[in-house]
């Protein structure tokens, strides 16, 4: 959740006001014990701040042994020189999380959260009679002494990041929750590296900062690399059971809106991007865009193809990523926004042709790693695929849904989708539904003068001109032949009769323009033609959906052409 400025200025004024006074007063009141010397203590340093760079992932929780470290560092040289390392070492542990501009505020955040725990917890440590003179080792009593401190820094801990929590996040105020848990873990595991540490060093000296802390070094980089290993075979199964389902969609849009939604997800990113190449290969534009997991509707105009980080993407034909804003700067177009830093792009190939890329975006900085592109790159593989499928779905369902001449519907997506609306008027979805049911008036007679290609072209001309002036009303289809009939929900009986008459009138009055296949130059000629037209409407005409386009084809024949033709005539039971 993000931060306000206010509270993150209120946050950097804090530690202005309390962490250079406070350090003054800790070193006041307790003082370094330099008797081992400052080189001593810079080697615990830089211990603390390896074990912090390379944390142990449990759970997805990083667990780092430099609080061990730092334990040592307290019994060793006391409480100013703890707090004094721990400060300078939590600077590696925010390192890791790649911050972004927008979450810089956590340093000093987590800098007062480090000073107040290790200053009270070592205040009580010394209240309740804990010593810093152990003359070589540690006895019973004061490791009693070094449990409670452990377990006092432990609870404070908790505290102040279930206040904070509160504070700045706006949650409830909850001090035991599954990261506290795995704190008390971490707290459990730490403890013996660091009384260990403590009593190798009273004996050895600088020699037991490498006899302890090159095998915690070494345990924490396997650890890292297996849990890094597992994550990454996690995310290769999950890319293939997604890649799977993604190529069984065969609707275009439901592909994209699926990989959209799941690929923020697999990747953990912040904004994701599809972007399609067109226009003859010159322009991209945005198809789909999510942030944090939302889709959003960002309309952009297109780009040119030859620019910013797509163009790089789309020219190279390879997944391109980049850690910082710095590294891309130079290709910014203004897409992405300011907070942005992180960038993994990736494209969509199809029959040896980029035809997309895919960007995902972090505000952190060194975001992604190298087998995240390569899922990536795999993922973009399926997507590529399945809009291929999709895109053969739609041209097999077209297909067999249009007729191939005059492009509009076939009786047989007709026949369904009036038994569609048939049900919505009878589960009073719908008011009423009407059918208007039209015939070309002695067309053989037009085949005959001017040819079956004349004919053709009649019939297409009038397809355009039914399909424009009925819009968004209905369906039009083509019914067979020279029929024409539309569906019409919500529309009754009386308003569907004055639109046929408005249908009829628009064929009559304006002339057909056709090629004589009789005449030798295919001559162009101006052709009237005129229509009968049948008007039905459920539920006053019909009580089911074949009786409704029966009553229909009742009215055209013995209403309009037995009555003269180029009439309109609504069913009469």
């Amino acid at each position: 959740m993000d931060v306000s400025k206010g509270k993150q200025l209120t946050v950097w004024i804090l530690w202005l006001l309390i962490i250079p006074a406070g350090l003054m007063m800790t070193l006041h009141f307790y003082p370094l014990n330099l008797d081992r010397g400052l080189l001593d203590m810079a080697f615990f340093l830089i211990l603390m701040g390896i074990l912090s760079y390379i944390p142990i992932i449990i759970n997805n929780i990083p667990i780092s042994a430099y609080q061990g470290v730092s334990l040592a560092v307290f019994l060793v040289f006391g409480l100013s020189a703890e707090i004094i390392v721990t400060q300078l070492a939590f600077v590696f542990l925010l390192l890791t999380l790649r911050l972004g501009k927008s979450e810089i505020y956590r340093f000093p955040l987590n800098s007062l959260i480090f000073f107040f725990v290790c200053l009270l917890s070592g205040m009580i440590y010394y209240a309740i009679g804990g010593s810093a003179e152990f003359n070589g080792m540690l006895d019973a009593s004061h490791l009693w002494y070094v449990i409670v401190y452990q377990l006092a820094y432990f609870v404070l801990n908790s505290f102040l990041i279930a206040f904070v929590q509160m504070s700045l996040h706006k949650k409830k105020f909850t001090l035991f929750t599954i990261d506290t848990l795995w704190d008390g873990v971490s707290t459990l595991m730490i403890l013996p590296i660091g009384i260990i540490l403590f009593l190798v060093y009273q004996q050895m000296g600088m020699v037991s900062i490498l006899l302890i802390g090159i095998p915690i070094i070494s345990m924490s980089l396997i650890l890292r690399l297996y849990y890094n290993s597992k994550e990454m075979n996690a995310h290769l199964k999950e890319a293939s059971k997604f890649g799977q389902q993604l190529t069984q969609s065969l609707q275009k849009e439901e592909v994209l809106s699926l990989f959209i939604d799941r690929i923020s997800a697999i990747i953990s990113a912040e904004g994701a991007y599809i972007f399609d190449v067109f226009n003859k290969e010159i322009e991209i534009q945005l198809l789909r865009y999510t942030e944090n997991g939302k889709e959003m509707d960002k309309r952009m105009k297109a780009m040119r193809l030859d620019s910013g980080v797509c163009g790089t993407v789309w020219k190279t034909r390879k997944a391109q990523f980049y850690h910082s804003r710095k590294e891309w700067s130079h290709l910014d177009t203004g897409v992405f926004p300011e907070h942005v830093e992180s960038i993994l792009a990736v494209p969509i190939v199809r029959n040896n042709l980029v035809v997309g890329v895919v960007v995902m975006t972090s505000a952190k900085k060194r975001a992604y790693e190298q087998y995240q592109m390569m899922i990536m790159d795999i993922l973009c593989s399926y997507l590529g695929v399945a809009i291929e499928n999709a895109r053969h779905h739609e041209k097999a369902r077209q297909q067999s849904e249009r007729c191939a001449l005059t492009n509009l519907y076939n009786f047989r997506y007709f026949d369904a989708k009036l038994q569609e609306e048939f049900n919505k008027l009878d589960m009073n979805i719908l008011k009423s539904l009407s059918i208007i049911l039209l015939d070309i008036d002695r067309f053989k007679s037009v085949n005959d003068t001017y040819g079956h290609q004349s004919g053709n072209e009649i019939l297409t001309q009038l397809a355009e001109r039914l399909d424009q002036i009925i819009g968004k009303r209905g369906v039009l289809a083509r019914y067979g032949g020279e029929e024409f009939v539309m569906l019409l929900p919500n529309m009754e009986k009386a308003e569907a009769y004055d639109f046929a008459e408005f249908i009829r009138l628009s064929i009559a009055n304006k002339p057909f323009t056709v090629h004589s296949d009789l005449d030798e130059h295919r001559s162009k000629l101006l052709v009237p033609i005129t229509a009968s037209i049948g008007v039905a409407s459920a539920p006053t005409d019909a009580e089911d959906a074949q009786a409704l386009i029966r009553h229909a084809d009742r009215a055209m024949y013995t209403g309009a052409k037995q009555a003269g033709r180029n009439k309109v005539a609504q069913y009469v039971g």
